[in-house]
């Protein structure tokens, strides 16, 4: 895919993993990498999404995300059958590599990219009023590409992880919410 104009070559912020236990793949990441503290977002329900190009309705998961130099690590647990992006690549009971994300206030013209090279959307959505999808790149590089429109809310939040992983000392509150209780 060439470049597009406006749009850093480094692109990718985020790679992210589906999960079966998010608690334990957060310990397990910690106990692996030193990486953390994790700031936990639990059951987001997406009322209302197009999966495969069909309304959908009651997607319910829980993320965990914690900072790694300048990449996020996403872990994500989904709850309940509902057909999703995430089961598109990992089964039920598994765990593995989902998707690499990325987070652009040029967020058209990387959708229309994608589309242009003939990547099929696996997912679009709206998250506090935001978009967000996920492009089915697993044909050719084996994951989906998340694209996030950039917007406060997720960028305060991933202000937040990043805070909290500079000069952590590994051990204090491994898993944190992501929000204060009184900010939802």
């Amino acid at each position: 895919m060439a470049p597009i104009p406006g749009v850093p070559s480094k692109q990718f912020m985020q790679i992210a993993f589906v999960v079966e236990d998010l608690h334990e793949s957060c310990r397990e990441w910690i106990r692996a990498t030193g990486i953390g503290p994790f700031l936990e977002v639990p059951h987001i329900v997406l009322e209302e999404f197009d999966y495969r190009g069909i309304k959908s309705t009651g997607l319910d998961f829980s993320v965990a995300i914690a900072q790694s130099g300048g990449v996020q690590i996403e872990l994500i647990e989904q709850h309940g059958e509902v057909p999703s992006a995430y089961r598109d690549t990992i089964a039920k009971g598994q765990s593995g590599f989902h998707h690499l994300a990325i987070y652009t206030d040029a967020y058209d013209h990387v959708y229309a990219r994608y589309m242009d090279e003939g990547f099929l959307t696996a997912v679009n959505g709206t998250f506090g009023g935001y978009r967000f999808s996920y492009i089915d790149t697993s044909p050719a590089i084996g994951c989906m590409v998340e694209l996030i429109e950039a917007n406060s809310l997720q960028g305060d939040f991933f202000a937040r992880i990043a805070a909290a992983a500079d000069g952590w000392d590994g051990k204090t509150d491994p898993i944190r919410p992501g929000f204060p209780s009184d900010a939802k």
